[in-house]
């Protein structure tokens, strides 16, 4: 009997880690933090407002921790295979106090998964965030991360 590859088990696994490990490219979600000169809950109050004005809708907040969640649906995109169903965009914002001129810290976390229709219900695969996430991210950043003359939220008095 000829065997055209014969592994231990050990050496099975050795081999898959090694596969796994060269099909990881880097990291598909995209984080980006804008230090800002507004308080921090005036900051979540911009996030919070912002989500609509880039098509998201708000998935869940925590007023405590200053922490919002994101999604918007893409139902234009294609693919040849039956379970596609659709993208999914996510934006995970987190408003934190800064430090020195900066009374605020946002971080965004953009990230996108094609969403799939298997036997056992939805599925979703993450892959590369979309550039709509991430000019939606950016946008949240730019706007949120501004003095009190560009957002019309008020900047304290020193």
């Amino acid at each position: 009997m000829h065997h055209c590859l014969s592994l231990r088990p050990s050496s099975l696994v050795v081999v898959l880690l090694t596969g796994a490990a060269g099909c990881v490219g880097g990291s598909l979600t995209t984080t980006a933090t804008q230090p800002s000169p507004v308080a921090a809950p005036d900051a979540f109050s911009c996030v919070r407002q912002q989500l609509g004005a880039v098509g998201f809708s708000q998935t869940s907040y925590d007023t405590e921790r200053l922490r919002v969640a994101a999604r918007r649906f893409d139902e234009t995109q294609r693919r040849p295979d039956t379970q596609f169903r659709r993208m999914v965009d996510r934006l995970e914002i987190e408003v934190a106090p800064g430090t020195g001129e900066a009374l605020s810290t946002i971080t965004v976390e953009a990230s996108t998964f094609a969403e799939l229709t298997t036997q056992r219900g939805p599925t979703e695969v993450q892959e590369r965030a979309s550039e709509t996430a991430r000019a939606a991210a950016e946008t949240i950043l730019r706007e949120c991360g501004r003095g009190a003359d560009d957002t019309g939220v008020p900047t304290p008095e020193p």
